[in-house]
């Protein structure tokens, strides 16, 4: 087994390593959270950034495999209506070069928006979301990796009274690029 990076934070028990941004704040330590995931919550912002194993989708070519799962969690989020509830704004490959992940067969980016409630909430906030999709046929596995960073705040929302008082320094597209680049599989044995 592999060592973790210097900095690096284990993920599913140390089967899996990735640099998180300052201030992540393990979301398992507040709400339960499904054993398929990994949430982080800004420490000052409505920001997060989610780690998740998915099914891989057999059926989804790799070029659309990150929009399949945007619209999937658009479904989640009641934002499924094209243009009115979410958009996709880029999709693009990752070069291997870019990569730390073994046995990934490709890993693809998207960038959108969605406009999603909390809590089933009426009021919707927008939200940019970014989301990598790291394809392992060889395990039946999608890792997931998503960055939630709203734009707008609806005044009706639970989020709008923290959203005025907090302030500090938000995570970046870049911060988001290290956390892709740095994942790091060192227990196959975590897909089974």
């Amino acid at each position: 087994m592999q060592s973790a990076a210097a900095g690096s934070r284990p993920l599913f028990g140390g089967a899996l390593s990735a640099v998180f941004p300052r201030g992540a704040q393990d979301a398992s330590e507040l709400r339960e959270i499904p054993d398929n995931q990994e949430v982080f919550a800004h420490e000052r912002t409505d920001q997060s950034l989610i780690v998740e194993l998915v099914e891989y989708q057999a059926q989804v070519a790799d070029r659309d495999a990150a929009r399949y799962h945007f619209e999937d969690i658009a479904g989640s989020n009641e934002a499924s209506e094209p243009g009115a509830g979410f958009e996709v704004t880029g999709v693009a490959r990752m070069c291997e070069s870019e990569l730390s992940l073994a046995h990934c067969g490709s890993a693809w980016t998207l960038t959108g928006t969605q406009r999603v409630s909390k809590f089933n909430e009426e009021a919707r906030n927008t939200v940019t979301l970014r989301l990598a999709v790291f394809r392992l046929p060889r395990f039946s596995t999608d890792v997931l990796i998503t960055f939630n960073d709203p734009q707008r705040i609806d005044p009706e929302s639970s989020s709008a009274a923290a959203a005025e008082t907090r302030s500090g320094a938000r995570w970046t597209e870049q911060d988001f690029r290290r956390l892709l680049r740095t994942l790091t599989l060192h227990n196959p044995g975590l897909f089974g």
